[in-house]
């Protein structure tokens, strides 16, 4: 297949006032991978829904392979062989893996299944239950799912937001082969070195339009961040840089500092044991001092998630304790705990961060909703909406308004809400943050950034779960390695050689 694969010509979609896209044009050539760049809320999710059939623009048309390609419900879009990979997961989470591929009720699953783990190296165990899986797992059944169909265009909107390292490195190679079997990739992705790495030619668009683009031989990063969000390289700090995939930097320049007195995190023997026996937590020890940042690095599926859900109070640890400033909580539940101090930032915002249902203010402001109460009963709206209008301001939320469902923000937005929301407590005595920067665009990296250093600074304990290593060498103070449900280390990212002994401990291989 030669010639365009995918035409976009003048395409308009408005949520009322607010203009997602306004007069969108690029076109994909059949055999590249075409990389979707722009801020959180710039219109790329929302150009993804209407290549993929989920919506329907108010203006604009598109041609697939030449032809009038007009999709008014993903069935359509499946028909003409594009398939779509959402940020957000349509998997049956009581189903095992196998069960949910057969609802594809394809012919020939099998031998289909085969063949995609052969060329493409996405292996899965089809009797796992999905909802058991880490989100990183999850994202790549639903990888498998879109490859399975053979299609002509693959549409991934941020798959490699809840990917680690070796999975993204899979994956990019995955759209490689795509794209050099004559069919077409449209990747959307925050992560600029993604995109000189896989890409082939780019698309950026600003507040819903197209503001640059061409091949990527001839659009360096460099060149990239201005289009995106008007701000040279230069003026990127160290942990932003690498966190979006440019020049990796050095580790935290500030001198060393000594462990914190007081702990504003304690946790003392705490095991989990997964369905099968083995230990998802194996007696982990942990704390985290008032004004200190505490990076926790690893491979996914070494107990990460489960430590993020005992502290939240999702689940129940077997044994050992939890303290917070001293305080016994590990038998308090999660309002309980956030009343303490504790915010949580899961790992899967839209699944355990929100309720996409409530609306932005009802979301921003959980647990804190009787502070708005009128005569003890009636909910004060305007008082709800002023009070959310502001943190919108502050925190950079795009957002039709306060009373916008949760469900039409972008994946970023909705995880700068979940992150405005726990730095809001009062007293904030910890913060235990997964993948708070993941999918998020560079300005709003920056500005997460920004708010773990003023919580740290302000007394709080910060708990820092990333897959972004350069991130965790630049922000924490000291960096432990989860391993096989312990956490290894310390590392003090400053010393020489940290990067490498963080990696032999990931793998390990440490002495």
């Amino acid at each position: 297949m030669t010639g365009p694969a995918l035409e976009v010509s003048g395409l308009a979609k408005s949520y009322g006032a607010l203009r997602a896209l306004d007069g969108v044009d690029f076109t994909v050539e059949a055999g590249t991978v075409h990389c979707v760049l722009g801020e959180n809320g710039a219109g790329k999710s929302t150009l993804c829904h209407a290549i993929g059939g989920s919506l329907t623009p108010d203006a604009g048309a598109l041609r697939l392979y030449g032809e009038v390609y007009a999709p008014r419900r993903p069935a359509d879009a499946l028909a003409a062989g594009v398939a779509m990979v959402h940020q957000h997961f349509s998997l049956v989470a009581t189903l095992t893996v196998g069960e949910n591929l057969r609802l594809l009720r394809l012919p020939g699953l099998p031998e289909r299944i085969a063949r995609v783990r052969d060329t493409y190296g996405l292996d899965l165990e089809l009797d796992a239950v999905v909802g058991e899986l880490p989100v990183g797992v999850r994202q790549r059944v639903e990888i498998v799912k879109a490859l399975l169909r053979e299609p002509r265009l693959l549409v991934l909107d941020e798959p490699t937001g809840v990917l680690g390292p070796a999975e993204t490195d899979a994956l990019l190679s995955t759209c490689r082969r795509i794209a050099d079997a004559g069919r077409a990739v449209v990747l959307v992705t925050h992560k600029l070195g993604e995109a000189v790495r896989a890409g082939d030619a780019a698309t950026v668009l600003r507040g819903g339009r197209v503001a640059g683009g061409g091949p990527l031989a001839e659009l360096p990063a460099e060149r990239l961040v201005p289009l995106m969000i008007g701000r040279p390289v230069a003026d990127l700090d160290a942990a932003l840089a690498g966190a979006v995939g440019l020049s990796g930097p050095g580790a935290r320049e500030s001198g060393a500092r000594e462990r914190p007195a007081e702990d504003a995190l304690r946790l003392s023997g705490v095991t989990v044991r997964r369905a099968d026996g083995t230990h998802a937590l194996d007696g982990v020890e942990l704390a985290v001092g008032a004004g200190e940042i505490v990076g926790v690095a690893g491979i996914e599926g070494n107990g990460q998630s489960e430590l993020m859900a005992v502290l939240g109070g999702a689940l129940a640890p077997g044994g050992g304790r939890i303290e917070l400033a001293g305080r016994d909580v590990t038998a308090a539940g999660p309002a309980a705990r956030a009343r303490a101090g504790l915010g949580v930032v899961p790992e899967d915002r839209h699944h355990e961060g929100c309720v996409p249902a409530l609306s932005v203010a009802e979301n921003l402001h959980l647990g804190r909703l009787r502070d708005f109460r009128r005569l003890g009963v009636l909910l004060d709206r305007p008082a709800l909406a002023r009070a959310t209008a502001t943190v919108l301001d502050d925190h950079g939320i795009r957002a039709a308004g306060p009373g916008a469902p949760m469900a039409s923000l972008s994946g970023g937005n909705q995880q700068k809400v979940v992150l405005a929301r726990e730095l809001a407590l009062a007293p904030l005595v910890c913060l235990a943050a997964a993948q708070p920067t993941r999918g998020l665009d560079i300005g709003a990296v920056d500005a997460v950034h920004t708010r773990i250093r003023e919580a740290a600074a302000r007394g709080a304990g910060v708990l820092l779960l990333s897959a972004e290593l350069d991130e965790l060498l630049a922000l924490s103070d000291r960096v432990l390695v989860a391993y096989r449900g312990r956490l290894l280390g310390p590392v003090d990212p400053r010393e020489p050689g940290a990067r490498e002994r963080i990696g032999e401990l990931m793998v390990g291989t440490a002495a």
